[in-house]
């Protein structure tokens, strides 16, 4: 670095100043350092004790999903969750003003209110023997009581047309003219349409526990999961795409496995031990570094933000980590599970819908999500990690322009050492100058022999001239 340096009233003059130069390098310094930095935050700091943890966890969760929930109807948290979705169904009665008492009668009460065209169940009907329509089937194969947005068209459709549409063979079949008694109410499009949006809402909170006919554990609506494979068919069927026999594979596979119970709520079921999973491998994390962080911070330095920053178990690359391990492991110990018990159903031979049955559908969802998120981290850490190696050669750069730059400020910080010009001035300070004289050559890298440190210095200088 070139300086451009002048000398005016005895001092040193910079066109360029050094602790401008200084302080911008300062702020350059610190911006490549966060740049550094940044990289840290993509990469887990898991250790051993965290890895062994997190996989306990899931291994515990296993157990449970395996001995628990198993598949419907040997399922103690299937129970569970049969009878919530049974008091939430006559919640939501109580809301609307029933009065009765009964789970049936809040179904009833509640089919009565939310009416719809498309609630055929094929009993004693001609759909029984066109498309073998039955009340244990009737909630997956009618579009309008799947809960997913295909679902919710169609019941609109249904209930501004009066029609039922249903989904059987890899076909989509309609029925015209489904219900001579139903009219829906509103007296404009806007109102029609909220009416019918109300209706398919209501209408599921009643299917929820299955129908009011329905004995036993009834046929609740469908997992949201499975009745996609109504709404491809029906997406294949609309768009004149020819529906393959794997699609209807999967939808026969999806029927089966929902006539043998596995609805909502049996997922629901499923969801809990994944839950318990997710938030025992949090609190792992949080209680970890909860206690390093009490015993590595001195009691002074203490804040609830730092502590926060420290333990907060949600957002960190580290309980990230945790996670894949965990629900990886829960997965592993389900997957094996169903496998076996698939191969034991079929006497020998896979048998897909035991396997699908037990398969904890949210669990591989969920670790899916984690796989997806270890991949989007991987491929970012590679990008930041060449712009932190750059940043790290450019830091080397910098610090060493930094220190270029304390060198020439203490080289050039001359100002008191210049003030020997009125020191000579003043004859009584002729000392003082002397030394400040000498002080600034030896300053200005002179050799040591070549320096006048005194008067006599000086004079003796003079004489040989």
């Amino acid at each position: 670095m070139v300086l451009d340096l002048t000398i005016q009233n005895d001092n040193f003059d910079f066109a360029s100043s050094i602790s401008t130069a200084l302080e911008q390098a300062d702020l350059e310094i610190q911006t490549l350092n966060e740049t550094i930095a940044s990289i840290k935050g993509l990469k887990p700091d898991c250790d051993r004790l965290d890895y062994i943890l997190a996989a306990s966890s899931g291994a515990l969760c296993g157990i449970i999903d395996i001995f628990l929930v198993g598949k419907p109807g040997e399922s103690p948290l299937g129970d569970i969750t049969d009878k919530w979705f049974a008091n939430r169904t006559m919640d939501f009665a109580k809301l609307c003003g029933w009065k009765g008492e009964g789970e049936k009668s809040a179904i009833r009460f509640l089919e009565n209110k939310f009416k719809v065209p498309y609630d055929q169940t094929g009993r004693g009907d001609a759909a029984s023997s066109i498309f073998d329509l039955s009340p244990s089937n009737h909630h997956f194969k009618s579009l309008a009581h799947n809960p997913t947005l295909c679902g919710l068209f169609f019941s609109i459709l249904d209930q501004f047309q009066n029609t039922s549409h249903f989904v059987s063979g890899g076909q989509l079949i309609s029925l015209e003219k489904a219900d001579d008694k139903f009219e829906l109410r509103g007296h404009d499009v806007p109102s029609k349409l909220f009416c019918a949006f109300v209706n398919w809402f209501g209408h599921l909170i009643s299917d929820m526990s299955g129908s009011s006919g329905g004995k036993g554990r009834g046929m609740g609506i469908p997992s949201p999961f499975w009745a996609w494979t109504n709404d491809i068919i029906v997406i294949k069927n609309k768009l004149g795409i020819p529906v393959s026999q794997f699609d209807e594979a999967v939808n026969e596979l999806a029927l089966n496995i929902y006539e043998s119970g596995y609805d909502m709520r049996f997922q629901a079921a499923q969801a809990i031990p994944v839950f318990i999973n997710e938030m025992v491998v949090r609190m792992i994390y949080a209680v970890r570094r909860l206690f390093r962080y009490f015993s590595n911070t001195e009691k002074a330095d203490r804040s609830f933000k730092l502590m926060w920053n420290t333990c907060e178990p949600f957002s960190n690359a580290t309980v990230k980590r945790m996670l894949t391990v965990a629900h990886g492991t829960f997965c592993v110990m389900d997957i094996g599970d169903a496998t076996i018990r698939g191969f034991i159903a079929g006497a020998g031979t896979f048998n897909p819908t035991e396997f699908f049955l037990r398969l904890n559908i949210v669990g591989v969802g969920r670790f899916a999500i984690s796989l997806y998120g270890e991949g989007k981290r991987a491929l970012c850490y590679w990008r930041a990690e060449k712009n932190a190696a750059f940043a790290e050669k450019e830091r080397v750069i910098v610090e060493n322009y930094i220190e270029g730059l304390n060198i020439l400020a203490y080289k050039y910080d001359d100002r008191m050492l210049l003030t020997f010009v009125e020191d000579l001035r003043n004859s009584k300070m002729y000392i003082s100058a002397f030394n400040k004289t000498a002080e600034l050559a030896q300053l200005r890298d002179v050799p040591p022999e070549k320096i006048l440190r005194n008067k006599s210095d000086i004079d003796a200088y003079f004489r040989k001239r």
